[in-house]
């Protein structure tokens, strides 16, 4: 069969069973031991979208109900993002189209930005609490140990970044997409900072402004709706975590261009992004259209050629290659959890939609080329130590258990 010879070519690992409309089997094994899973597709029109499109057509037909899988969604993520890694290489024309068409899916100006954004973050601060951690951090926890919790590896990712920025007592700093205020509150915790965080999510902005005012910060943090772009003070550190994926590739020029007028010459910028271990490409077309509008995943190759054309030293570069897997490990079974209010607050199909979305984001980081970077950047050579044991250090000096409003 056609759509078996196809799938040859890409499933690698495991043991794959295409139930079709009519209660055929399909059967397409790889050649490396894995997960045996069966996927049943449940009508004639499912089966030839999918075969047309599957990119797009899998996660559709999984958040409609017609097409199912026997058991976890995630044991099929895993078969095709191992199927990744091995897949064929791209030829000149099809790195064209791509290169074209990433840049057409990222024309993020600053009213698209603000509408990508709220596409995902204003699905209300009830629904992410129902699976984040307390002090609902959206991003990539560090796991210092695997015995940590959600929350502890969370904390421990704070540290990490506010130990790289060497945060001391009257620095400015500026938290662009500062998300419900986390970092920026806990920073200001540490020490007596000046912090400006800016979001465009305006439901993330009265929570944070809720929790400043319950910790009496007032005076250290203040948070803003508005764009980078739209910022014209200077700083003595910068910290983005989690924001960078949703610039646009045709952006990434124009946003270091103004971090670096934005960084005191003395200054320094951590930069927190998903990225991926391969030759630059697109987003998929199912999470573009139905998760982050607008978004990019970048490799480490565009990130920091765009950093090197602002003439501004990379002074740290640390890949995290499991973390994001253990985070969204934990997320999914939280979200398992809490299924039926979230069926509540919005329907089945929603929730079949984010279990497609967690649950492959997390094969993706564990068996795929998904990662996160850490990238450190200064305008002078010397603004930070030249050896890293500062980090370890800062956190002995550093630790506090944070109040969580």
């Amino acid at each position: 069969m056609l759509v078996e010879k196809f799938l040859k070519h890409y499933i690698r690992h495991g043991y794959l069973i295409i139930v079709d409309p009519d209660g055929k089997n399909h059967v397409i094994e790889g050649v490396e031991k894995g997960p045996e899973v069966t996927v049943r597709i449940h009508n004639w029109k499912t089966f030839w979208k999918i075969a047309f499109n599957p990119g797009l057509a899998v996660g559709e037909a999984y958040m409609d109900g017609t097409l199912t899988v026997d058991g976890d969604i995630y044991s099929l993520m895993e078969i095709y993002a191992r199927g990744l890694i091995k897949g064929k290489k791209l030829t000149n024309l099809e790195k064209v189209i791509r290169y074209f068409r990433k840049r057409l899916m990222n024309l993020n100006t600053p009213l698209e930005s603000r509408r990508n954004v709220a596409h995902h973050y204003d699905l209300g601060n009830d629904f992410y609490r129902l699976f984040l951690d307390q002090d609902m951090q959206y991003s990539c926890a560090y796991f210092e140990y695997d015995s940590d919790d959600l929350e502890t590896a969370q904390l421990h990712k704070k540290q990490h970044i506010a130990s790289k920025l060497r945060l001391q007592p009257g620095n400015s700093v500026l938290d662009i997409g500062c998300g419900w205020g986390g970092l920026a509150l806990y920073c200001a915790q540490l020490e007596n900072l000046k912090i400006k965080g800016i979001t465009l999510s305006a439901r993330q902005l009265n929570l944070a402004q809720e929790r400043l005012q319950k910790l009496g910060l007032q005076n250290r943090v203040q948070f803003e709706l508005k764009d980078y772009r739209h910022i014209n003070d200077q700083f003595d550190r910068i910290m983005s975590v989690g924001m960078f994926e949703h610039v646009g590739v045709m952006h990434y020029d124009k946003f270091f261009e103004k971090s670096r007028d934005l960084l005191k010459d003395d200054g320094v910028m951590l930069l927190h992004t998903i990225g991926h271990m391969d030759e630059p490409g697109n987003n998929a077309a199912w999470l573009t259209k139905y998760i982050f509008p607008g978004g990019y995943t970048p490799s480490l190759s565009e990130v920091t050629a765009a950093i090197e054309r602002q003439n501004l030293f990379i002074t740290d570069i640390e890949i995290w290659r499991l973390h994001y897997a253990k985070t969204l490990h934990h997320w999914r079974e939280r979200f398992h959890n809490q299924w039926d209010t979230v069926k509540s607050m919005y329907d089945e199909r929603f929730c079949r939609m984010w279990d497609f979305y967690l649950a492959g984001c997390e094969a993706s980081f564990e068996f795929g080329t998904s990662v996160v970077f850490q990238i450190q950047i200064t305008k002078k050579r010397d603004a930070v130590p030249q050896t890293r044991d500062y980090i370890n250090q800062w956190k002995k000096e550093n630790t506090i258990v944070p109040i969580i409003a």
